[in-house]
């Protein structure tokens, strides 16, 4: 049971590890001015591949449950990072973003049951302290647009980790993460066409690499392991393997932007580390998770047309 524990955990990590490639890639090969289509080309296709491969549509409750987890999990969720990844410096969204795991805790001790105990907020608090002395710097400068943006994105993914957990689909794990990309991208197209307009220029080869990219690894792999990690772990666990995002992200800074790391960033990182790893410390026996049980099957009067 722990060696199969131990590998969720490492194949869920593998989404949050991929997300911290995002602020590159949005920096150094998408075209600037343009989050929310940025936002629309990560999801739509992606999740378009996954329904056509699956050949899935959503069933009774499930058509609008997938568009609220799709609103909160990939929609809002994808608009607001990409806002944020234009309007602040890495460090600043990061740190924000850092929260998210605290809100997570709160929301599955009310909705689901979860014992929310002192370790755990600890833990949290420590996650955000840690991603502040990595990323953040003296001179960075806030913006409100900015900074609003940060902080609805971790509420709304929060309140979509939660409630995916709640919310258990009966279909297979990728036809439920392509309706949820396709939902969240079908509520992004308009917003994205009012606000944005179409774009000036064709995109350019680095565009389009940058793109696919963030559609293919980003989202079709990225989300299909983290909603499989959801459903097998607890939200708080899953949660605080968010953490590194931050992390692979400033070691790419250092990597291929050259980006220098000194003490004080080291040492944020050990904290990020270390509040991960308590944060997935065994607890006792955890609280019923108020998880929907499904309705017995009634036969259909008359063959159902598929």
């Amino acid at each position: 049971m722990l060696s199969n524990r131990v590998g969720t955990l490492l194949l869920t990590a593998l989404a949050p590890a991929v997300w911290g490639t995002t602020y590159l890639v949005t920096t150094e090969l998408l075209p600037p001015g343009r989050p929310l289509l940025a936002a629309v080309v990560r999801a739509l296709p992606a999740g378009l591949a996954l329904v056509a491969v699956t050949r899935r549509l959503p069933q009774g409750v499930w058509w609008w449950r997938a568009l609220v987890l799709g609103a909160l999990n990939i929609g809002g969720f994808f608009a607001l990072l990409f806002v944020a990844a234009y309007r602040l410096p890495g460090g600043v969204a990061a740190t924000v973003g850092a929260i998210q795991p605290l809100l997570v805790a709160l929301l599955s001790a009310g909705l689901l049951g979860e014992r929310l105990s002192p370790r755990t907020l600890i833990a949290a608090v420590a996650g955000v302290a840690g991603v502040s002395l990595l990323v953040l710097r003296a001179e960075a400068r806030l913006d409100v647009l900015g900074v609003a943006a940060a902080v609805g994105g971790a509420v709304v993914m929060a309140a979509g980790i939660v409630l995916s957990k709640r919310w258990v689909s009966p279909a297979p794990l990728l036809a439920t993460t392509g309706w949820q990309l396709v939902a969240g991208g079908l509520l992004l197209l308009p917003v994205t066409l009012f606000a944005e307009g179409l774009p000036p220029a064709a995109p350019t080869a680095a565009n389009l690499a940058g793109y696919a990219y963030l559609a293919v690894i980003g989202s079709a792999l990225a989300y299909s392991l983290w909603f499989r990690g959801i459903r097998l772990l607890s939200p708080t666990d899953a949660t605080f393997l968010g953490l590194l995002s931050p992390l692979v992200a400033t070691a790419l800074g250092w990597l291929i932007l050259d980006q220098e790391l000194g003490v004080v960033q080291g040492f944020g990182a050990l904290v990020v580390l270390v509040s991960l790893v308590v944060a997935q410390l065994r607890r006792g026996a955890p609280g019923p998770a108020r998880t929907e049980r499904p309705a017995p099957k009634v036969p259909d009067p008359e063959p159902a047309t598929r």
